[in-house]
Parts: C-alpha cells; structure tokens; sequence
C-alpha cells in the first residue's frame, strides 16, 4: 500500500529540491542512495535518532527526491533520480560532487559572485 504523498514528476519543485539538499544529513541520504538500490530507511543512517531521520524522510519524499514505501512496519526508500534528471538535468551529480569534495578533504568549489559597479553619482 502507497499512501504517503509524493509529488508527480512535473510537480517536483527546485526550491523545494535546494531546501531539502541543504541540511548536510539530508544530502548524504541522497549519496547513500544512488546506487540506485531500494534500501531499508533503519540501515542509512543508523546511528542518528529515529524521530529526526522520520523528519528527514519526509523531507525528502515530499520535496520530490525520493521514493519512500511501507511494506509492513518498515520503510523502503529509492532515489528518484530519472524524474529529478528529467526535471532538473544535472542537479544529482551537482550536489553529490560537492559532498564527495568536502567528504575527501577537498574544499567544496566557491561560488564567484560579481559586485554590481558602483553607481556614479552626478
């Protein structure tokens, strides 16, 4: 039985999608998921708090990333990489470079951002 919310492909929102990656457990969820492989929720993150990682699985499901379904007590999740490649092409591999970076002991890439010119006043 399905009965948890999970938004259609074309529903998959980016804010929501940048909002869930930027908690730092949320996104090594989603690296602890790209083999593709369906994986029990208990065996990800086993350490942490039951009552946090259930926030963070709803985050998650509800943002578009993943697909979570019960089977008994216990929940399955996948990643939901060819509706989030088809919506937002690119963005996994973006996201998960960055974690795989900052996980070797590289710095993670720095965003350049232009300063506007001063304005000149007359």
């Amino acid at each position: 039985m399905d009965d948890l919310p999970h938004p259609a492909t074309d529903e998959i929102q980016l804010v929501n999608v940048f909002a869930a990656l930027g908690h730092p457990v949320r996104l090594e969820i989603i690296r602890a998921l790209t083999s593709g492989e369906e994986r029990f929720c208990g065996e990800i993150l086993p350490d942490e708090p039951k009552s946090s990682m259930t926030h963070h699985w709803r985050a998650l499901r509800e943002s578009g990333l993943i697909h979570q379904r019960r089977e008994g007590r216990k929940f399955y999740l996948t990643l939901r990489r060819d509706d989030l490649e088809s919506r937002f092409p690119g963005l996994i591999d973006i996201a998960l470079a960055d974690v795989t970076s900052t996980r070797s002991g590289s710095p993670a890439p720095q965003v350049v951002r232009k300063r506007p010119a001063p304005r000149r006043t007359q």
